[in-house]
């Protein structure tokens, strides 16, 4: 039997967040306005035809645990790797005098603005939807922020991480991390991350914070003809 993060992006289309996904049978994407990510049911053999009465020409997406070669219709935009990461340490201490805003529709145009400058992972104005999302403000601006993406069984994923770059090294991301992070353990739920292979200085991070090394996976951008 498949581990839920073994192909997390169809177990989450397909399962608890499928009311967000467009799609039948095999192949889903999730929907307009979201996080543009793919999931196939075979991650290693994806039915594009499927999806694509869904995708629009010129639309972007992720897709991940597939390195074959292009279908017709589909161009191949970026590749790369990545390391899924699940939690295996102990429960974070709460942190004290901080005190996030909740994120919601309001915050929309501000954490899109904040995502596209600093490229925390694929997001889109609806991705607030996905989970709970943190910020840190200055005044009347969006500065930092944290939150959940996708998620299967008891695996909750820490995502949309990232901090302006004028307000970086004030140790706001992980005191936000360490927040969802907490939460989530209180719900019973495993926290789980993705990062680039190339971003050594996330990674480890990541594992000094509490996470370990769960598989290493292909990802690639790929754009509907």
């Amino acid at each position: 039997m498949s581990h839920p993060l073994d192909n997390i992006f169809w177990n989450c289309l397909s399962g608890p967040q499928a009311h967000f996904a467009q799609g039948v049978g095999d192949a889903r994407r999730y929907a307009k306005g979201f996080s543009p990510i793919l999931g196939f049911a075979q991650a290693e053999k994806p039915n594009f035809t499927a999806l694509a009465p869904y995708c629009d020409s010129g639309e972007q997406f992720y897709c991940s645990g597939w390195t074959g070669e292009m279908p017709d219709g589909w161009r191949l935009k970026a590749e790369t790797t990545m390391f899924r990461m699940v939690w295996d340490g102990i429960m974070p201490d709460e942190v004290q005098n901080f005190s996030p805003c909740a994120l919601d529709a309001s915050h929309a145009q501000q954490a899109m603005a904040l995502a596209v400058l600093t490229n925390p992972g694929p997001f889109g104005l609806r991705t607030l939807e996905l989970g709970d999302y943190l910020g840190c403000f200055e005044g009347e601006r969006l500065i930092a922020m944290a939150g959940e993406r996708t998620n299967a069984d008891i695996y909750r994923e820490v995502s949309g991480v990232c901090t302006h770059p004028d307000f970086q090294g004030k140790g706001l991301a992980k005191r936000l991390m360490h927040t969802v992070i907490r939460r989530q353990l209180l719900r019973n739920e495993v926290p789980f991350l993705h990062v680039m292979c190339h971003n050594t200085a996330a990674h480890e991070l990541y594992l000094r914070m509490g996470f370990r090394d769960y598989c290493k996976t292909a990802v690639r951008v790929v754009e509907r003809g």
